[in-house]
């Protein structure tokens, strides 16, 4: 009897199909169920969205390993997309990053991001973050891909560095190729500032590479035809969701007990959308 799919496989099957793959970052299980519902292949959770659609809290270390993995369960329960899930730096050296990526397999999560910031991490694409030296770095990939094979690699490695806001572009591809040489499935160089600086990380390594399409961020807002262009085999949204629900939300309590209003989800619309059914006469 063939076994079931794991998460990891079912995410490279969806990178295996044509076109980049489009990764919505929902926040909670609501979203997720949105996400799934649109048609996308994949789901990223991702921190930032995590911090503020949960907790009101800008992405800046505040929501602990517990908060996210709890989440993580939600948004991977509320669909049957893979879901990409952001483990941060670890949480500290390599049992914290152990227990991380294994409590996140046990979760369904398809892959786990890992990244090279100091404690505590902040978006990437605001001032004021450093990273860990390049070699306590690679060492946090070794220990989240020992973590993986207990796994039976059942859950992706996303490694993921910042070294390019503080040390540049050289020495952001030189971790890149150690993340990759030290087993990472996938990899991600944050905040590059322009297009040759994108097509200068995918150049460096034959693994799948992510752009990260903040609204408003350091990286240049691309069309998914020319990140594929560029060699991008994912695309991350992180603030989309998220901004159009906080300007929904807005605009409805601006024109709440009024007559007209933005348009807005009837009771039935959300019954459908949470997977409600009656039970049969």
């Amino acid at each position: 009897m063939t076994p079931p799919p794991t998460p990891a496989s079912r995410l490279r099957a969806a990178l295996a199909q044509e076109g980049l793959l489009l990764l919505p970052c929902p926040y909670d299980g609501l979203s997720a169920r949105l996400v799934a519902r649109a048609g996308f292949r994949a789901a990223f959770m991702g921190g930032y969205a995590v911090a503020a659609g949960r907790f009101g809290w800008p992405d800046i270390g505040l929501v602990t390993p517990t908060e996210m993995l709890e989440t993580a369960r939600a948004i991977i329960r509320a669909s049957d997309l893979p879901v990409l899930c952001d483990g941060d730096t670890g949480y500290g050296g390599d049992a914290n990053i152990r227990r991380t990526v294994l409590d996140l397999a046990q979760a369904g999560a398809a892959a786990v991001m890992i990244e090279d910031q100091t404690w505590p991490k902040r978006c990437g694409h605001i001032a004021g973050k450093s990273v860990v030296p390049r070699d306590e770095a690679v060492a946090r990939i070794r220990a989240a891909v020992r973590a993986r094979q207990e796994t039976g690699d059942a859950i992706l490695i996303l490694a993921r560095t910042d070294a390019r806001a503080i040390h540049g572009m050289d020495e952001a591809l030189s971790r890149i190729r150690a993340f990759a040489e030290a087993g990472a499935d996938m990899l991600f160089l944050e905040a590059p500032e322009t297009e040759a600086e994108m097509r200068a990380f995918t150049a460096a390594t034959p693994l799948p590479c992510l752009a990260n399409m903040l609204e408003g961020g350091l990286t240049p807002r691309l069309s998914p035809e020319r990140l594929q262009e560029l060699g991008f085999a994912m695309a991350a949204y992180p603030l989309d969701l998220l901004g159009a629900a906080a300007q929904a939300m807005e605009d409805t309590l601006a024109a709440l007990g009024t007559p007209d209003g933005p348009a807005r989800k009837s009771h039935a619309a959300l019954l459908d959308i949470t997977g409600f059914r009656t039970d049969p006469a």
